[in-house]
């Protein structure tokens, strides 16, 4: 990859983490998938040629995506993240 092809998908990826960020509350808070399945979609191999970035976002938005918890969500309460969100900077104070 070179290095406009690289600096173009890294636009590309930092904007959709931005907006992820924006909309995770849009997200179910929990994986909606089965244990394993994210594992069963993977391949046995690594490809032997280079994949295109648009091939393997697709593929990152079809079979992971769907298996994550998403700790940014509003409703996810489960653990209180090292991070900026208020109930963590809440949770990391001395009780």
């Amino acid at each position: 990859m070179d290095g406009e092809t690289f600096r173009r998908e890294a636009h590309k990826l930092v904007d959709w983490m931005a907006d992820y960020l924006d909309g995770v509350e849009a997200y179910p808070v929990r994986a909606q998938v089965q244990p394993g399945d994210v594992a069963a979609k993977l391949p046995a191999q690594p490809p032997a040629a280079g994949t295109a970035m648009a091939d393997i976002f697709a593929d990152f938005e079809r079979d992971i995506l769907p298996g994550m918890t998403h700790w940014q969500h509003p409703s996810f309460f489960a653990y209180f993240p090292a991070n900026s969100s208020p109930p963590s900077v809440l949770a990391s104070l001395p009780g």
